[in-house]
């Protein structure tokens, strides 16, 4: 067996670092070029999104399709599902009140969503697809989100919702289709 010299154990240090340094390369590469977003066919609704972010106010907010929509009287995206025939304020969904509803014409309403309120927790998209036609759900805010290399959404996420997308595509829209 030969003794290691100085000179073997400075070229091992240099190879190590040079390892390192193209493997923070490719981890900061592929950071650029994809982003988390959040699959609504896979999302379970499960509020996980409003609590397990690293931001204090979520990155993650509720998107409203209105192609898909019914505009609804009772949309259960904004009501309480249980709330019968009362359109009382007591019966709003939204703990924040990060819904916006309009009067269109009878029976019809429009509903937007107000960012700055909105928490990310699910309540309006659960709402909306256990009786409604899923025009609501959470999208990943990529201004908000700092791309981290391990989302702690993502790592919280039961339904494992959340992936990398290439970020030329950020968003993971429903469709009319």
């Amino acid at each position: 067996m030969t003794a290691l010299t100085r000179r073997d154990l400075l070229r091992g240090v240099a190879l190590v670092g040079v390892g390192s340094a193209a493997g923070a390369a490719a981890v900061h590469a592929h950071g650029d070029d994809t982003v988390w977003q959040i699959d609504p066919e896979l999302c379970g609704q499960c509020g996980r999104c409003a609590t397990h972010c690293v931001h204090p106010e979520s990155a993650v907010k509720a998107v409203h399709v209105h192609a898909l929509c019914g505009h609804c009287d009772l949309c259960t995206a904004f009501f309480e599902p249980d709330s019968k025939l009362d359109t009382g304020a007591e019966n709003q969904l939204c703990p924040t009140g990060a819904i916006r509803r309009r009067f269109i014409e009878d029976p019809y309403f429009s509903y937007e969503i107000d960012e700055q309120l909105c928490i990310g927790c699910a309540k309006c998209v659960k709402g909306c697809a256990m009786f409604g036609n899923g025009s609501m759900f959470l999208q990943i805010r990529h201004d908000r989100c700092n791309n981290c290399n391990a989302c702690s959404i993502a790592d919280a996420c039961p339904a494992h919702a959340i992936r990398r997308v290439p970020a030329s595509t950020p968003y993971l829209l429903k469709s009319a289709h």
